[in-house]
């Protein structure tokens, strides 16, 4: 019941991706004036961030289990 719960989630999901329209305009204006690059590193900071952070969290926990 699982797979099937799980295979109709991803189906799902992936519809729902190609259902979004391809131009959006306000890509393009960030793309054309080079901010993007800013938005994606932004991201790219954040999300090595969480990981750095959750990284050590485990190494705690896993020395308070010890």
């Amino acid at each position: 019941m699982k797979k099937i719960l799980a295979r109709l989630t991803f189906l799902f999901t992936y519809t729902a991706i190609f259902a979004q329209p391809v131009d959006v305009e306000m890509a393009d204006t960030m793309r054309s004036s080079g901010k993007i690059y800013v938005v994606i590193a932004t991201i790219a900071i954040v999300f090595v961030g969480l990981a750095i952070y959750l990284f050590t969290i485990d190494r705690r926990l896993k020395k308070l289990e010890r």
